[in-house]
């Protein structure tokens, strides 16, 4: 019992030696954790508020202006600087007051400055799709931010709008922050203060004037208000203004039945039909306003006091803005003043925007089309979706031949045909990008695949219409729209190596506390350089032989694409378009009429922007051509072979071209379509005395289909050409005695008379026993006839299309005679009674004359009377052919055919 037993001591060291149970250690640890976190965070916002800014009343009434700086450094537009009208709390009608409470603060005159169920919705909105995604700003804090924070999305400013949110609630009344709000704002058109901005956009003076559809306009205008600018765009803006309008019926400011009868209203018939004057280069101020509002979220240029660095070049926007504007002195004639235009000018080296030309109007509030426009491209999608990716992907050549036999009707409603429904069967990528034909486009991006094509496209900026490509989309008629700025954008990467990023107006911003962002985008390789070098030579084709020779500028390495389309009920195009590039400038230009429905009675004006424009930009500027990288051959090929052949020692100098092809891939083989043909063969000369006639005669035994070209020479002479036959005989008539007669035969081929054989000669000679004497006749027969050398005769000239000569001909019947050829003032001398003149250019006139030259005795040197004649080389078939026609009519109906557009193509 006594070894059972504990003594009391014993016991109490047993019960001490009991472990506490985990879960009160970790409660413990939880509430020291939550108290150390809380005195943090209550730390933090305590050293928040106490550095958060002073009130300051001069602050609250108006906004701070910004400074906008060229790419020089100087200052060229101070916004929110511009004068407003103010207005107090008693000038406000109820209906303003109800409108705007209702959108942005509908418990404004209940809350002390800040709302917390607003804050508790926002958190949970915050905590789910990220910070900053929901705001629950009231009125009272807006007017804070803008009046002493920055726009920044951080806990810490959100922490010190709050706590000056809660101060100026103490300082002022609800009416008094309220007019403080609708006197800063920004309403867009240049309009600050809600007085201001009822004067511009309803002419209305007194705001008392003001109905409901009026007053919700203004009322959801501050949340977007270039997006809702009821003169730029009056849907988006009537969609806004509903949306007021439910929120006054939710929160019991209106009714239904007066929600209903405010939304019947059309938005242009509120419109003040006088326009204010636009400000300088404001069509430039839009693109830094909405880089700015995007790259910086809630970032004001108009009320934050900010310092922004741009690109602008201030000469090139004056003078794409001169040429804009209807002036009497512009080189451009506009076919009235309802046209419209959008112009964007970038540095083809890095993508700034350098100029930006909005709209053809004086008065602000129109809309943007260089950066807002949504309209179809046209053909100027073709390099960006067909070949370029053709390229890329495929590594196809600018040789590469595609078959242009018929309309391509494989898996669309309808057909897609040429702009001029014309088919010209086998030919070169090169060629068919330079006459912009629709079929080799849409065959090569189906080759490619459209998949690859969307994937190129997207990384050049193009947006697709549902995120998906449509086969009509290679030649720009569906509903994927662009935008000159989206467009530019594109055609850069060309000229600079692949190299791709967004066009951008804004290089870096400082805000008042000293903070500075840099908001250049970093440039990344969209394609290859062999991708962007070969469709760049391919668009200079365009300029020099293509659908863009009027917008071509002499002695400028340029290269560049049209594009127009069609509707699907009118005659004409609503659009045109033009982008073109150097080293140094990227320009793209759209024309058209706001009205959809409203065709183009001139489809060449951005051709002459463009020539104006890019002319003058690169006065007095080095301008390099495009340097074709290590990736790129140049390889002479023969012209028609299929797949791509060297040319041999035989092929024609008028069968080669010079094309581009991706390192390792050009062609090795040589062609064998030409070669030398078999010479005759026993060729023999009999003189006939009796008749004095040299009877000559040959053998040719070979399978080909050939003629035989025959010349003589007399006493050593140069060869003149006598006849071409398809007989194997032939009798030279009237020989001259005591001579010696050289008889040369070169059999030519029936089908390219460049492939000849080898000449074969015979000699004979014309001996006489009278022949001293006869010289002596001849010698005083020379004298007599001195100065008496005829003129030739039928002198003609006909173009071989086949081969690009003009074939000329003559007859001589005189004295020994050489032949002085002039050929547009330039001048060769020949023995034959023929000459051919090599690359002859479509559409170019030539005048040739013929001289003849006595050779011997008295007639030597002596001239006869000379003889001439014209011909003008056929435009090609499938080249455009709307240029400087007499008829303006007529050159506008063929104008309005070109392109892209395919019937039903067009955007809706």
């Amino acid at each position: 019992m006594a070894d059972k037993s504990q003594t009391r001591t014993a016991r109490r060291k047993q019960k001490k030696t009991k472990k506490k149970p985990i879960w009160k250690k970790i409660l413990v640890a939880s509430l020291i954790f939550v108290l150390v976190i809380g005195l943090g965070v209550a730390a933090v916002g305590t050293y928040w508020i106490v550095t958060a800014p002073d009130i300051e009343a001069s602050k609250l009434s108006d906004p701070l202006a910004s400074q906008v700086l060229d790419k020089d450094g100087d200052v060229f537009a101070t916004p929110g600087d511009q004068k407003r009208t103010k207005i107090e709390y008693d000038d406000l009608p109820q209906i303003l007051v109800d409108a705007v409470t209702a959108t942005e603060d509908a418990r404004f005159f209940e809350h002390s400055g800040i709302d917390l169920r607003r804050i508790g919705g926002a958190v949970i909105a915050n905590f789910t799709n990220g910070f900053g995604s929901e705001g629950a700003s009231t009125i009272t804090q807006q007017v804070v931010e803008k009046s002493f924070l920055s726009p920044e999305k951080k806990i810490s400013l959100k922490v010190q709008e709050q706590w000056l949110a809660l101060k100026l609630e103490r300082k002022y009344s609800k009416e008094e922050i309220l007019e403080m709000y609708l006197n800063k704002i920004f309403y867009g058109s240049n309009a600050y203060g809600v007085a201001r901005a009822a004067d511009v956009y309803f002419g209305k003076k007194e705001l008392s004037e003001l109905t409901l559809p009026e007053a919700a306009i203004l009322a959801g205008l501050p949340q977007r208000p270039t997006a809702y600018n009821p003169f730029k765009n009056p849907e988006l803006t009537k969609k806004r203004m509903n949306t007021v309008l439910t929120l006054m019926v939710r929160h019991n400011k209106i009714t239904q039945e007066e929600a209903d009868e405010a939304r019947k209203v059309d938005i242009p018939s509120l419109l003040n039909e006088s326009k204010p004057d636009s400000i300088k280069y404001d069509a430039f101020l839009d693109q830094v306003r909405k880089e700015v509002s995007e790259k910086l979220d809630g970032a004001d240029i108009d009320t934050d006091g900010l310092k922004i660095h741009t690109t602008l070049d201030k000469n090139i926007q004056e003078h794409v803005e001169f040429l804009l504007k209807d002036k009497e002195n512009s080189p451009i004639s506009y076919p009235d003043e309802e046209m419209q235009a959008g112009m964007v000018v970038l540095d083809t080296k890095n993508g700034a925007i350098r100029s930006i030309g909005g709209n053809r109007s004086e008065k602000a509030g129109g809309l943007n089309y260089a950066i807002d426009l949504n309209r179809q491209p046209g053909s100027t999608a073709k390099p960006i979706l067909s070949y370029g990716p053709a390229i890329e992907y495929d590594k196809i050549s600018t040789y590469h031949q595609i078959n242009d036999d018929k309309p391509y009707d494989e898996g669309v409603e309808t057909p897609i045909r040429n702009w001029n429904r014309q088919y010209g069967g086998w030919m070169s990528a090169r060629y068919a990008l330079a006459q912009s034909l629709n079929v080799p486009a849409v065959k090569l991006a189906k080759e490619t695949g459209l998949d690859k094509a969307q994937e190129f496209g997207e990384g050049l900026g193009y947006k697709f219409d549902n995120d998906q490509i449509d086969i009509r989309d290679v030649i720009g008629g569906t509903g994927t729209g662009v935008s000159p700025l989206q467009l530019a954008g594109a055609y850069r990467a060309f000229g600079n190596e692949g190299i791709y990023n967004e066009p951008y107006a804004v290089t870096k911003v400082e805000f008042p506390d000293g903070k500075v962002v840099e908001l250049q985008p970093k440039p990344e390789a969209a394609m290859s350089d062999y991708t962007a070098y070969m469709v760049t030579d391919m668009l200079k084709s365009v300029m020099t032989e293509g659908t863009g020779k009027e917008a071509n500028i002499p002695g400028l390495h340029v290269a560049g694409k049209t594009g127009t389309t069609n509707h699907t009920e009118l005659e004409g195009s609503p659009d045109s378009w033009f982008s073109g590039y150097t080293t140094n400038y990227t320009i793209s230009i759209w024309t058209g009429y706001n009205d959809y429905n409203k065709t183009l009675p001139n489809t060449k004006i951005p051709h002459a922007l463009f020539k104006n424009t890019m002319t003058e930009i690169s006065k007095d500027k080095e301008t390099a051509d495009f340097e074709k990288p290590n990736s790129v051959v140049e390889v002479a090929v023969e012209k028609g072979s299929q797949p791509a052949r060297l040319p041999s020692d035989f092929t024609p100098s008028s069968q080669i071209v010079k094309e581009l092809f991706v390192k390792g891939t050009e062609p090795k083989k040589t062609s064998e379509k030409y070669d030398e043909l078999d010479p005759v063969s026993d060729l023999k000369a009999t003189y006939d005395k009796e008749s004095n006639t040299i009877d000559v005669k040959w053998k040719y035994d070979a399978d080909e289909k050939v003629n035989f070209e025959v010349s003589t020479s007399v006493d050593g002479g140069e060869m003149q050409s006598l006849s071409s036959t398809e007989d194997k005989t032939i009798q030279i008539s009237e020989v001259e005695k005591g001579a010696e007669y050289t008889i040369q035969v070169v059999a030519v081929s029936s089908e390219s008379s460049s492939m000849k054989s080898e000449p074969v000669t015979t000699s004979v000679n014309i001996t006489d026993e009278e022949e001293e004497e006869e010289d002596t006749e001849e010698e005083n027969e020379e004298e007599d006839s001195a100065e008496n050398i005829p003129a030739v005769s039928g002198l003609s000239a006909k173009y071989n299309e086949e081969n690009s000569i003009i074939d000329v001909s003559w007859n001589y019947n005189g004295p020994p005679a050489s032949f002085e050829v002039s050929v547009n003032g330039q001048t060769q001398s020949v023995q034959s009674n023929g000459i051919e003149i090599s690359g002859a250019s479509p559409g170019q006139s030539y005048t040739i004359q013929v001289t003849p030259i006595g050779q011997k005795g008295a007639n030597k040197d002596a001239k006869g009377e000379p003889q001439s004649t014209q011909i003008t080389v056929p435009e090609s078939q499938n080249e455009e052919t709307n240029g400087n026609e007499d008829s303006q009519e007529d050159q506008n109906n063929e104008d309005n055919q070109e392109e892209s557009g395919e019937e039903g193509q067009n955007e809706e």
